[in-house]
């Protein structure tokens, strides 16, 4: 993630994952908001953690991941991202995630994540 990050990843509260990034002009999109693209990535890099945790540290694919922006954001804040689990199956993980800055919601994902099980 050295082309948009760092992304910095720490623990929240709750124990969880979270991820920030401090933007700058190199993120900004022709109106000089954050660009989608950038929130987007930082979305997929969170859910993919969180992902593969749940799934024990085995890789995960991403089979889809929708993405509501549902606020803006100026280059030169701190964008902190979490995901949480919400049903794991034999081979299926389902999550949501959050993008905030500071405390207003930025964009909001949901994601199906498949479990790679390596042949024995």
């Amino acid at each position: 993630m050295q082309t948009i990050g760092p992304i910095k990843m720490a623990r929240d509260a709750d124990g969880g994952s979270l991820f920030a990034l401090e933007t700058t002009e190199a993120h900004a999109n022709l109106l000089g908001l954050v660009h989608g693209g950038t929130i987007t990535a930082l979305l997929d890099q969170v859910i993919a953690t969180v992902a593969w945790n749940a799934a024990d540290r085995a890789p995960c694919v991403t089979v889809q991941m929708d993405t509501r922006f549902v606020g803006a954001s100026e280059p030169g804040t701190r964008l902190e991202a979490r995901a949480v689990l919400r049903q794991k199956t034999g081979s299926m993980l389902f999550l949501d995630a959050e993008v905030v800055d500071g405390k207003r919601s930025i964009a909001l994902a949901s994601a199906v994540m498949k479990i790679i099980r390596k042949a024995m």
